[in-house]
């Protein structure tokens, strides 16, 4: 995964993306993250994506840098959230990490479908 796939994969699903680079094509930058994406979906709820470091790949499997592995964040009203009872990812915990592009997938998917009224409904009921 690069930046653009990532930020191509957010818009796509209907969100407001922006993102940031971190290392510089020196190895010995001093930010420790490759990049990081954050995205906006209309029903408010937010992902933070950060990927930590490259994976340098032997020329004969890829071309350059790739990350294989991100970290997701989910954001609500502008801080971190676990996802209501019932789902896969975020149970319990604000930031799922080591993700592949599968899951990453899946994950834009239920954020982007949730309808956030379902936070206040399982607070009212003790659920979340």
């Amino acid at each position: 995964m690069t930046e653009e796939s990532v930020r191509a994969l957010l818009e796509e699903a209907g969100a407001r993306v922006a993102s940031r680079g971190g290392r510089t094509d020196n190895y010995g930058a001093p930010r420790e993250f490759s990049f990081e994406v954050r995205a906006l979906f209309p029903s408010g709820l937010g992902l933070q994506l950060t990927a930590r470091q490259y994976n340098y790949r032997d020329p004969w499997e890829a071309g350059g840098r790739v990350n294989d592995l991100v970290d997701v964040a989910l954001l609500r009203d502008g801080a971190y959230s676990p996802l209501p009872r019932g789902y896969e990812w975020f149970q319990g915990r604000d930031e799922e990490e080591g993700v592949d592009e599968e899951t990453l997938r899946a994950i834009i998917a239920v954020v982007r479908d949730l309808n956030p009224k379902i936070f206040k409904l399982q607070e009212l009921t003790g659920d979340f």
